[in-house]
């Protein structure tokens, strides 16, 4: 093992750990928008109770989101100088706007709705949590489109050996990140939906409370919905996947050898002819290529060397993505169906509920090791290997003891979320001060 292997550990790791906040950053932020909204248009208290409930929820994870995605930039400059000084001109544009306009709004009008209860007006309060939930996923636009740029590089040219770019509406509408970017927003949603769902069924064994009934029913809804966009979206990327990484596509069925009419491995020695291709390009005779002669391929194109990603886990992470989303996707629309016409949940649907908080974290973090890994030996597609990404000079004892602290502070961290995100489900609604709701909407000028 050298000192490429154990930055690409490292920003493996951080990446992962980091990516388990944002997606319920991106999804729980538009719930509490949207029970804030319908305790302003109803004056119902119970609506207050939740939207302060799961506030603070949202709350600790958008904290500890932000701990660890500060460490993901610093890596650019730590361990993979290479990949910086090549991408900069491109790359950095996307990230600050992210910065800049993204992350500002978000934390900005945040921390006017965390100390504006009962300070500003209603209708200002109730904005300012939508243009925070906005602004996260402005800022998981960004973010994505600079991605997507690694993936399938447009308005660019290479000048001495660095990418400078030519058209910035051509990186920020790039057709992958077109694809990409309501895949993952829609899968975090389901995320979110699926914690809601955990948080509500806990509480739904231990009382019968309505609000929790509700609460369970907005994110059944939610996450049924998204799955429709993840399922849209999905087919999307398949096509695009096709047309601009074949390695990766032959990679996730494991297809060998360019094949016409391909077959979908759903697990080996199980095979649903010809729809591999149908979904590749909407035609059940396409034909795919397959990893050995684009191997041979890219060798004429791009000179000697490996370029097959790990083929066990692009394959694997593939098809646990599909499965635990989809069992997500079907827990939500069974729930939605067996308590129609205001039916109560069942007991073992109610524990079944525990299951979408898992089972969605799962499915996103699989399909970020699918993108991510299914692009190597690449940091940017056709242009930059990874082996001459990293900082030269960089010791394999630097990166090990980096790496080490990340683990160990991280590792504490998960420890902190868990503790309090735990602690507060357990505490449940606080009960809240009478609210004059009915009152304030006939004089919506009054403070709350």
């Amino acid at each position: 093992m050298d000192a490429l292997d154990l930055a690409r550990w490292q920003f493996g790791v951080t990446t992962v750990y980091h990516f388990l906040f944002v997606p319920l950053t991106i999804g729980l932020g538009i719930f509490v928008a949207g029970l804030q909204t319908a305790w302003h248009r109803t004056g119902k208290e119970h609506y207050l109770k939740l939207t302060k409930f799961f506030g603070k929820l949202f709350l600790i994870n958008f904290a500890m989101g932000v701990v660890t995605g500060i460490v993901q930039e610093f890596q650019f400059g730590m361990n993979w100088s290479e990949y910086s000084t090549f991408v900069g001109d491109v790359f950095g544009a996307p990230l600050a706007m992210e910065a800049l306009l993204a992350f500002f709004m978000e934390s900005t009008f945040l921390g006017l709705w965390i100390f504006g209860w009962e300070r500003l007006p209603k209708k200002v309060h109730l904005a300012c949590i939508w243009a925070a939930a906005i602004g996260s996923n402005l800022s998981a636009y960004f973010i994505l489109a600079a991605n997507a740029w690694m993936k399938h590089p447009v308005g660019y040219e290479v000048v001495d050996g660095k990418a400078r770019m030519t058209d910035l509406w051509a990186v920020l509408t790039n057709s992958t990140a077109v694809a990409q970017v309501p895949h993952v927003i829609g899968s975090a949603f389901i995320v979110a939906g699926g914690f809601v769902l955990a948080v509500s069924g806990y509480w739904l064994l231990r009382t019968r409370a309505p609000m929790w009934r509700g609460a369970a029913r907005a994110a059944l809804v939610m996450t049924a919905l998204a799955g429709v966009v993840v399922a849209g979206t999905g087919d999307m990327s398949a096509r695009l996947m096709y047309e601009q990484q074949p390695m990766k596509l032959a990679s996730a069925e494991g297809l060998e050898r360019d094949t016409a009419g391909a077959a979908f491995s759903v697990v080996p020695g199980i095979e649903i002819p010809k729809l591999l291709s149908f979904l590749s390009d909407h035609d059940p005779e396409a034909t795919v290529q397959g990893t050995e002669d684009l191997q041979r391929r890219f060798e004429q194109q791009f000179g000697p060397g490996d370029y097959r990603p790990d083929q066990a886990v692009v394959f694997w992470s593939f098809r646990v993505m599909m499965g635990f989303g989809m069992a997500t996707v079907g827990l939500s629309v069974l729930g939605l169906w067996l308590t129609r016409r205001r039916r109560e949940f069942p007991r073992w649907l109610s524990r079944a509920l525990l299951l979408a908080l898992p089972l969605p974290l799962v499915a996103v973090i699989s399909g970020w090791l699918l993108s991510e890994i299914g692009r190597q030996p690449w940091t940017v597609a056709g242009e930059l290997l990874t082996a001459s990404s990293v900082s030269p000079g960089v010791s394999l004892a630097e990166v090990a003891t980096s790496l080490t602290i990340f683990t160990l502070l991280y590792g504490a961290l998960a420890i902190a979320e868990v503790v309090l995100l735990a602690r507060h489900v357990r505490k449940g609604v606080e009960e809240q001060a009478p609210t004059p709701a009915a009152t304030e909407r006939r004089e919506p000028s009054l403070m709350y």
